[in-house]
């Protein structure tokens, strides 16, 4: 079973940054296909970020196209968390961000049903 706890959420005015955290246990960090997704009220939980960490040591990352050179994703697989650097955000970026992950490879990574372990969330808020 795998456990996952995010932080670093908060409240920033447009232009700001943030880094969110996300800290799993429960299964070899490296053998995790992990993704950010983020849901809006009223909107569908979409994906944000994607990592996927191949079995010869390849690390392949994902990221959706609105937020593309302005957020950063890195892991630090010593500490088995991952970093979600969010720069420049706009209030769009507003949602509650999740941390996602799932043992089994394949599947699209922003498509949310093909991970099935989820953080409980972490708020984020982007005044103008």
């Amino acid at each position: 079973q795998v456990q996952l706890v995010e932080s670093g959420g908060g409240s920033v005015q447009t232009g700001g940054s943030l880094t969110l955290s996300c800290a799993a246990s429960g299964y070899t960090y490296s053998s995790l296909r992990m993704g950010w997704f983020r849901q809006a009220p009223g909107k569908e939980r979409e994906g944000v970020v994607g990592v996927y960490s191949a079995a010869s040591g390849g690390i392949s990352k994902f990221y959706a196209d609105s937020v593309k050179g302005r957020f950063t994703v890195s892991q630090d697989v010593a500490k088995r968390t991952l970093y979600l650097q969010m720069n420049s955000l706009k209030p769009e970026d507003t949602a509650m961000y999740y941390c996602a992950a799932d043992p089994t490879p394949g599947g699209r990574w922003y498509e949310a049903n093909v991970y099935r372990f989820w953080g409980q969330g972490t708020q984020v808020t982007v005044s103008s």
